[in-house]
């Protein structure tokens, strides 16, 4: 298979790289480092790179003839900042992280999405942050909102051109994202495991990726609380 992963230098996106890569794949992988990506072409010929801000569409990168032809498109990319004060909101804070986790995907489909092959597949990775409203998410949890909704969308649409979505929803993954929280983070899991969760998910072909199961679970049944009784629960979170 021909793939191409966004975020590919660091967390889900790399591990999905060296994983596919070492499958035997070709991997074309997308970052802002150089160095990073320098990095990851030396630990397999199967990897290509392409270096470039995602959130700069004037400058995006034109794919080469042999790079063509994708099977699948997979966006990882995404960041996250905190809105600490929601009482002094920080728009510039909140429009860096909507560029980044969900403006970047639409420069993304617009630039790649007519290069998946018919019975390919489309993949955005999500957040199981977009379960519940979330202390402090305002700007990631908006985001995530959106790229499911999106992803949802898409698979009704493209549908007809025979190109399936998969929507990926994580829970807590040990990354250099997460690294910064300063709040517990319940049944989190490695890169390693997230990438092995995908990959299972993706060869069976699901529609929608979510992990850790009982994570999620227990996200789900609290979405079905009465929202007084969760907000009272989530000012106690962080």
């Amino acid at each position: 298979m021909r793939i191409m992963i966004t975020g590919a230098t660091s967390g889900i996106g790399k591990a999905l790289t060296v994983a596919y890569a070492g499958a035997g794949h070709q991997v074309i992988a997308c970052g802002r480092s150089a160095d990073k990506l320098d990095e990851l072409k030396q630990e397999s010929s199967h990897i290509d790179s392409l270096c470039f801000d995602l959130t700069d569409f004037d400058n995006y990168p034109n794919l080469a003839s042999e790079q063509t032809g994708l099977d699948l498109l997979i966006f990882n990319a995404g960041d996250c900042e905190y809105i600490d004060d929601a009482l002094n909101f920080d728009a510039k804070r909140f429009e860096r992280v909507i560029n980044i986790n969900l403006i970047s995907v639409a420069y993304g489909l617009q630039a790649w999405l007519k290069h998946l092959k018919p019975g390919g597949r489309l993949v955005l990775v999500s957040s199981s942050a977009r379960f519940l409203p979330l202390p402090r998410a305002e700007a990631y949890g908006a985001s995530k909102a959106a790229l499911s909704y999106l992803g949802r969308t898409l698979a009704i649409d493209l549908e007809k051109h025979q190109l399936a979505v998969t929507t990926v929803h994580p829970g807590f993954v040990d990354t250099p994202l997460t690294e910064r929280n300063t709040f517990a983070m319940p049944m989190i899991v490695s890169s390693e495991q997230a990438a092995a969760k995908i990959i299972q998910g993706l060869d069976k072909g699901l529609d929608e990726i979510s992990f850790p199961s009982v994570f999620i679970f227990l996200m789900k049944c609290l979405r079905c609380l009465p929202f007084s009784w969760w907000r009272k629960i989530a000012k106690r979170i962080v």
